[in-house]
């Protein structure tokens, strides 16, 4: 076992990012169990009554978890810059940056609103942020560049062409982010037919995209392609993820 771990994962360079979607992916499932015990303790019980698992307030502020985790990140990525440790000290680090990104992703809503959205409609943009993240980190885990190339070139390859593969694609995910498909343009990047996908087809009628560049019978089309049945198909792989509805 040891010995396949370093033939398939260390040697490979892919070690750390298993070890950092694995991070990611426990603590966030943790992270969103100790939430919604919180907010149902909270809702069955009397205010004031003391709980083993409670929000943490500090000089009477309610610390909110994304600060341990941007804390936690922050830390990772001095202690990589400073020291580059080999294995296992770069698996532990890698372990520990996924924990921190898992809990900052995890209100990544708060952020974008600057306000308390977290049981909202909006904070389920949260969930939205989470799912990216982990298709990037499976992406990354099979050592897929994000802009198209892998690194092991020679000296033989004609950088111009690949400066041209790559300005394409980047274009292909910049429409995706103006149609208004967040998701699909971030996750395009490491997987670069998605962005292709998502580009050509129709644009979301609340976006930059649509309200810029169709007309009447453009908007219409893609008011019929965004309605109820995509938004409930997309509340349920939310919800998926999220543990339930709340």
């Amino acid at each position: 076992m040891v010995g396949w771990y370093h033939t398939y994962l260390v040697n490979t360079g892919r070690s750390a990012a298993v070890w950092a979607l694995l991070g990611f992916i426990v603590a966030y499932a943790v992270t969103r169990g100790i939430t919604r015990r919180i907010r149902a303790r909270k809702a069955n019980t009397e205010p004031g009554e003391p709980g083993a698992i409670k929000d943490v307030y500090i000089g009477g502020v309610h610390v909110h978890h994304q600060v341990w985790g941007i804390l936690l990140v922050l830390v990772v990525g001095l202690l990589e810059f400073r020291f580059h440790p080999e294995s296992p000290g770069k698996d532990i680090l890698a372990l520990l940056f996924g924990v921190g990104a898992a809990l900052a992703l995890d209100e990544f809503a708060l952020w974008l609103h600057l306000e308390d959205v977290y049981w909202t409609d909006e904070g389920r943009k949260s969930i939205d942020a989470v799912m990216v993240a982990i298709v990037v980190g499976i992406a990354m885990l099979v050592s897929t560049s994000p802009v198209g190339s892998t690194g092991s070139v020679t000296q033989d390859v004609d950088y111009a062409a690949i400066a041209l593969v790559v300005i394409v694609h980047i274009t292909f995910t910049v429409i995706c982010l103006l149609k208004g498909k967040l998701a699909t343009g971030l996750v395009g990047l490491p997987i670069p037919l998605l962005g292709v996908i998502g580009a050509v087809r129709t644009a979301k009628p609340s976006s930059f995209w649509a309200r810029r560049f169709y007309g009447d019978r453009k908007m219409a089309k893609a008011a019929a392609r965004f309605d109820d049945r995509y938004r409930i198909r997309h509340e349920r792989v939310r919800d998926l993820f999220s543990g339930g509805r709340w």
